[in-house]
């Protein structure tokens, strides 16, 4: 038996895997693995398990995960290992053998290579201890602080180890491997200095100075890129013997093919670094390393160079515009134009949307890169958004070919034949040419230059993903900036201490912009022209969502004027879907809302929403998901748009929410009809099964919510309290999500509308949410006043859901008899009205408060006729679940232990592989509380070990 951290977490055996389930599961199993033989405290767990404030239940969840855990260990045979769960007091044990988790192994084969005396052996001990690595430590787990921190040390070990294991090989005489390992390394961790200092000793160790001398340089542009630093000591000493190894080995002026080589230079061991010679003193590194100017001196007659000679090469020619100042950010972006200028792609695109900075990001790399490109760089404005009009091919040409040497006389007359000499002259040229503004593909085909040591960089609010298919263009996409890099910009333009004197307001309006760096760099021109204005004052005014795109403009330059300018190269019908678009009260939308939106059918939508994705004024970020950014959205709903706009997609919510909660109780009747004057959409989603819908109501939750509160705040109640009311199969699976606010405000419509069907059906629900939140006498207020309403409406299932719900507040109270009447009275009515699933929840909450009186003969007979009018087991459902849970209760109560075992194990599994929480919970701490009985704990787990065999229990 073997567990696992230093990759997924795991615990394997002679017969596979173990099936540990869900993340909080592993993440509870890690917390233990890493302090084994140890107690863990909940606390500790609930750290684990949750980041933010843990549900009000988090122990009962912890507990039956550690039951669950119990099970699957008892199932595997882990006593055989020594392996045991235990509790004590407040905190859990696993006590077993060390050895058998792999990072306690790692951790001792790291710590006996360490003293090992023969390299060799030290070395086969480290790829030993390396070699147990299966990837990242603790995938798979919840990303909490605490188990995040454990495996940042693990990692760090990790790293410290291939550091010595390449100094194995550097002392066995081995740099080429050395070299190999630490590069993978270096470029993963490539602000680690310790592994660039390792790694361009081992590539000097191995004669290859340009790659040790190149590395440095990487490094050190990176480490002032990203943290404002030079190298530190250890980095430039290994460069600095990496310089004086080209100094100590020069190959002699008489030297010539065939002759016997010198000998190599034995490399320094790593201790002895700097034992050098006296009389090779290595230069200390300078903090930029390009050739210092120096005094031209006074022309001098210079022979004639002899015919075969090459001729000095010319001033490289360079048309870059100056590179932007308060740049900040950008390295992943920098690190793939350098791949595309090292022969990957002739070709990078780099598109993104209007303002986010593509411009600013390849002129500030094409200065930063000028070596790379010594026959020089060449640079063109498209205008393929502008108002000024676009320059025709032959008027780029006619500044690029006087630029290559071509007297302007000499240039075609036709844009062809430019072309065509443009690129004969750029074939054996190692040429940048920056392609800016670019609108589509045929705009930028005839100038490209084709030569294969050419780089050419098109920027783009367009995909153009027709250069894609016809040039092999590498795509670049340009994201918005982090909240510390926008904050970063800001300091670049205003100053540091201005920044560092209100940094939290910095950050903020880092956030109002959304990250935009136009919309940053307008921030930071508004608040340098007012020295007295504060960053607070300016966030304040930024926050009023109905000014924000006016204060994002300034003079000719602003955000609004770069969306107009990107909004006008489309056609007329999509940009009036974008105005459309403005009205959708959520955060996101699919193709059926667009087309609510609009009113047109979805595939229409889409084509119009591809055109808009293609032009980067919103994302997709699903195969059926888009997304507008923040300061885009402000710009659509400042548009003019159809009023219906919005009223058309609150009905799509209505609909779409109907159906999804038919296919996630099939054969309930709809919770409402529909409002007066629906407007019908083209086409409705359909839902395949239960879980598409569940999946649905999970990604369109937020969005919901959003759509009621507009449709509250434009005063169409009616659909307030119906888009609310139609969330009802998601609240019930995951009712302590804090739910009370929503319903609260669709309370208030339905009250507003003077709709007693409504808020009976309300009440209903918002009372058993307060129930279950442990707000009794709160909900029982609620829960009294809505059976009457029902029955005013004439809505006996109302009447009969609001009676269920009742009886559980009054059974909390210690009303029970109260709440058995109520229940039967529920039934009753449910079965009058032919209502067999709302007859089930009547007769399932019967047979829990018969549990309570510990009736369990009756209890068991109305859990079984409840399961009689249940869905069949291939339509999991939570009412399945909670009903073999109270069989399963009420079998151990009359005393049939292995049958009680056997029906709860298989509700907490459905449960669990149906993401039904609260149920796997719910029967997980019947379990636990019966698991404390004399004599139980060995007969369970000898029942668990017959059910992971598939044996009969009993």
């Amino acid at each position: 038996m073997e567990f696992r951290l230093l990759g997924a977490v795991s615990v394997g055996t002679e017969a596979g895997e173990v099936p540990l389930g869900p993340a909080k599961r592993r993440s509870l199993l890690a917390t233990l693995l890493l302090r084994p033989n140890y107690p863990v405290s909940v606390q500790r767990l609930t750290e684990a398990l949750w980041d933010d404030e843990p549900p009000a239940r988090a122990r009962g969840v912890i507990q039956g995960h550690v039951s669950r855990l119990r099970t699957l260990l008892v199932a595997a045979d882990a006593e055989m290992y020594g392996v045991e769960l235990v509790t004590q007091g407040t905190a859990y044990l696993l006590r077993m053998p060390e050895t058998l988790i792999d990072s306690h192994r790692f951790e001792e084969l790291v710590t006996l290579a360490r003293g090992q005396r023969a390299v060799a052996d030290a070395v086969t001990m480290y790829e030993e201890a390396l070699a147990l690595w299966q990837g990242p430590a603790l995938t798979g787990v919840h990303p909490s602080p605490s188990l995040q921190a454990a495996a940042e040390a693990l990692e760090e070990t990790r790293l410290a180890s291939v550091e010595h294991l390449a100094a194995g090989y550097g002392q066995l005489g081995e740099h080429a491997r050395a070299a190999a390992l630490l590069r993978a390394e270096a470029t993963a961790h490539p602000l680690r200095e310790s592994l660039s200092a390792a790694l361009v000793t081992a590539l000097r160790r191995a004669g290859r100075r340009s790659e040790a001398l190149d590395w440095f340089h990487r490094t050190r542009r990176l480490l002032a890129d990203e943290l404002g630093l030079d190298p530190g000591p250890e980095l430039a000493d290994a460069y600095a013997l990496a310089l004086r190894g080209e100094c100590e080995e020069p190959v002699p002026a008489r030297a010539r093919p065939g002759s016997p080589p010198r000998p190599a230079t034995p490399a320094l061991p790593p201790d002895t670094r700097t034992a050098a010679p006296r009389t090779a003193a290595a230069p200390t590194p300078q903090p930029h390393l390009h050739p210092q100017p120096q005094p031209h001196p006074q022309p001098q007659p210079q022979p004639q160079p002899h015919p075969q000679a090459p001729l000095a090469p010319p001033t490289p020619i360079d048309l870059l515009p100056r590179a932007p100042r308060g740049f900040h950010g950008r390295a992943a972006e920098f690190t793939a134009l350098s791949r595309a200028a090292a022969g990957e792609a002739p070709v990078c695109l780099v598109t993104g949307p209007a303002g986010v900075g593509k411009t600013a990001v390849v002129v500030q790399w094409a200065h930063r890169n000028r070596a790379a490109f010594p026959d020089g760089r060449l640079y063109a404005d498209l205008r393929g958004f502008a108002d000024t009009g676009e320059p025709s091919v032959l008027d780029v040409l006619r500044e690029f070919l006087p630029a290559l040497g071509v007297p302007p006389r000499r240039i075609p007359e036709s844009a062809n034949g430019a072309a065509a000499l443009f690129r004969s002259l750029a074939a054996e040229r190692q040429l940048l040419v920056v392609l800016d503004n670019v609108r589509d593909s045929e705009q930028v085909r005839p100038l490209l230059p084709g030569g294969a040591r050419c780089v050419t960089v098109v920027t783009s609010r367009n995909r153009l993903r027709g250069l894609i298919a016809s040039d092999a263009a590498r795509p670049l996409p340009v994201d918005v900036l982090g909240p510390k890099d926008g904050t970063a910009l800001l300091a670049g333009v205003l100053g540091q201490e201005r920044v560092l004197a209100e940094p939290v307001a910095a950050r903020r309006l880092a956030e109002l912009c959304g990250g935009l760096p136009l919309a940053l760099r307008v921030v930071a021109a508004r608040l340098a022209d007012h020295p007295q204005w504060t960053l607070a004052a300016m966030a304040a005014e930024l926050s009023d969502e109905s000014r924000r795109s006016v204060l994002l403009d300034v003079e000719d330059t602003g955000v609004r004027a770069a969306l107009r300018l990107t909004l006008r190269q489309l056609p007329e019908a999509v940009g009036r879907h974008f105005a459309q678009l403005g009205r959708h009260p959520g955060t996101h939308l699919d193709r059926y809302a667009a087309a609510a939106l609009a009113g047109t059918d979805p595939d229409t939508a889409e084509a119009s929403l591809e055109r808009m994705a293609a032009a980067h004024l919103l994302t997709r970020t699903a195969p059926d998901r888009w997304t507008l950014h923040d300061l885009v959205r402000l710009y659509a709903r400042g548009l003019d748009a159809d009023p219906e706009a919005l009223p058309r997609v609150l009905d799509h919510c209505v609909a779409t929410a109907l159906a999804a909660a038919q296919a996630a109780e099939p054969g309930d009747e709809p919770c409402f009809a529909l409002p007066d004057g629906f407007r019908e959409p083209h086409t409705v989603r359909e839902f395949a099964d239960r879980a598409a819908a569940m999946d649905w109501y999970a990604a369109e939750r937020e969005n919901l919510a959003l759509a009621a509160g507009a449709a509250d705040a434009a005063g169409l109640h009616d659909r307030t309290w119906r888009i609310v009311l139609a969330l009802w199969p998601l609240v019930v699976w995951r009712v302590r999500d804090g739910w009370a606010p929503l319903l609260q405000t669709a309370l208030r419509a339905a009250r507003s509308a003077d709709d007693p069907y409504a808020q009976a059906r309300v009440l209903a629900l918002l009372g058993w949410v307060l129930t279950e939140e442990g707000r009794t006498a709160e909900a029982l207020a609620h829960l009294e006043a809505a059976p009457p309403l029902a029955a005013r409406a004439g809505d006996p299932r109302g009447e009969a859901t609001a009676l269920v719900n009742l009886s559980l507040a009054q059974a909390a109270l210690g009303g029970t008899d109260e709440a058995v009447q109520g229940c039967l009275r529920a039934a009753d009515l449910a079965r009058t009205a032919g209502d067999g699933n709302t007859e089930r929840l009547a007769l399932h909450h019967l047979a829990r408060h018969q549990l309570a009186a510990r009736d369990w003969q009756s209890a068991l007979d109305t859990a079984h006729a409840a399961l009689a009018l249940t869905p069949p087991r291939e339509d999991p459902s939570a009412g399945r679940v909670l009903l073999v849970t109270a069989a399963g209760e009420a079998l151990l109560g009359l005393g049939d232990e292995a049958e009680g075992i056997r029906r709860l194990d298989a509700a907490a599994r459905e449960a669990e592989s149906s993401g039904f929480d609260e149920g796997a919970v719910r029967a997980l701490e019947v379990l636990l509380r019966v698991s404390a009985q004399d004599g139980f704990r060995e007969r369970h787990e000898a029942a668990a070990r017959r059910l992971a065999a598939g044996a009969d229990p009993g």
